[in-house]
């Protein structure tokens, strides 16, 4: 089996987030796939079932360290990167990936105008309010580090996410997984992936700095990750965060464990339902085959 390793979000080689891409994955169970993402030990490791699309689509399956998911952003992007340049091997506008979550449409911006490859998210879904006092416990927090005057909320485009609205870059550097307070709020939570963040960027170009946190997948902090960002660009225009009813910005994530990403978001109401764009750049990092 051939596979590609590519960082998704990266401005540059070896930042963003890792991704490994395999082919000719048919014959694969799933057992093998878990054991083969578990041996790559990325965030997220995909499988490309097919070199032909079916359905309009190529069949593909995304695995973390722990657990296989229905849908992640990175993965998303990474492998439709991978397919256009080693599958289809010409510079198509689009690529459609068929994922747990049902297709999703992948298109690539010209290198002239930033080379980006871009998502069209699910419409968020919207769940729960989470107690602010909760939160802040099971980041370890004070209770005046998340912000009040938004909610603490479960939001899904595909995999759900809990949002969290934090005062300022301070709190977010702080911010930590309390174990026990975590396993212990995921017992009752549709969303187990945490997402934080802060209105200051990490650089002067980014609109928001951002972590996440996500144990229950056997990644204790995502260097960038499409699927949360793009439930908080739901987030982010269901709220009015900045007043309005549409966004496009930069956000930074993964300073904090040396893997620096810029996510790029669009966003905007439409009718009764928010839609989300998602994209970065992706670089190539190395090709080899699993004997």
């Amino acid at each position: 089996m051939d596979f590609t390793i590519v960082d998704v979000f990266a401005q540059n080689r070896y930042s963003g987030n890792q991704l490994a891409v395999f082919r000719q994955a048919e014959k694969l169970t799933a057992e093998e796939m878990q054991a083969i993402a578990r041996e790559m030990h990325f965030s997220e490791t995909t499988f490309i079932l097919h070199e032909q699309p079916r359905g309009g689509g190529y069949d593909v399956r995304i695995f973390t360290p722990e657990r296989e998911v229905p849908f992640a952003g990175h993965p998303t992007l990474g492998t439709a990167y991978v397919i256009r340049q080693e599958i289809i091997q010409e510079p198509v506008q689009n690529v459609t990936l068929n994922l747990g979550v049902g297709p999703i449409p992948v298109s690539f911006d010209p290198e002239d105008a930033g080379g980006a490859t871009w998502m069209k998210q699910n419409d968020p879904e919207f769940g729960q309010v989470i107690p602010g006092e909760i939160m802040s416990g099971v980041l370890g927090l004070d209770p005046g580090e998340v912000d009040d005057g938004y909610p603490v909320q479960e939001v899904s485009t595909g995999l759900p996410t809990i949002v969290v609205p934090l005062t300022g870059l301070e709190a977010l550097k702080k911010a930590t997984i309390v174990k026990d307070r975590y396993s212990e709020l995921i017992e009752d939570t549709w969303a187990k992936l945490i997402l934080v963040f802060s209105p200051e960027g990490y650089r002067e170009r980014h609109d928001l700095a951002v972590r996440v946190f996500a144990d229950y997948y056997g990644v204790p902090e995502d260097p960038a990750t499409g699927s949360g960002n793009g439930c908080l660009a739901g987030y982010l225009v269901q709220h009015a965060y900045w007043g309005r009813d549409s966004l496009d910005i930069k956000v930074g994530q993964g300073f904090e464990i040396n893997r620096p990403s810029l996510i790029l978001l669009k966003a905007a109401r439409a009718g009764q339902r928010i839609d989300v764009w998602v994209g970065g750049k992706v670089i190539k990092i190395a090709q080899g085959r699993l004997v």
